[in-house]
């Protein structure tokens, strides 16, 4: 279980993209959870040029198998024409919360 979550990062540019990113995300059920960070100043080049920019990043926690998905939901729902969609595996953590990320991952019980 442990090999099996990820922590997913994106920056948005503002918090009304950054929380309707998270929450769709949340509600999909394709991540567990989204903490909406503070604000950040980023400096980077674009296009030939050095930008700076302030945004707020996303840490996404989902599972590798829904990867693919939550990448093509956040690109849906991203202004940017190249947004930041970076993942890192979770190599350690408690027991317990990865076992709840991939819980609250998989689709509801029918009754």
């Amino acid at each position: 279980m442990i090999d099996n979550v990820l922590v997913v990062l994106t920056n948005c540019p503002d918090v009304g993209v950054a929380d309707r990113i998270a929450r769709t995300l949340v509600e999909q059920r394709l991540v567990a959870c989204a903490n909406r960070l503070a604000e950040v100043s980023s400096i980077f080049r674009w296009q030939g040029a050095v930008e700076r920019a302030v945004e707020v990043p996303l840490l996404i926690k989902t599972t590798r198998e829904l990867y693919s998905e939550v990448e093509a939901a956040i690109r849906a729902l991203h202004p940017y024409d190249v947004p930041e969609i970076i993942a890192w595996p979770v190599t350690v953590g408690l027991p317990a919360y990865l076992r709840w990320v991939v819980e609250e991952t998989q689709p509801p019980m029918q009754a």
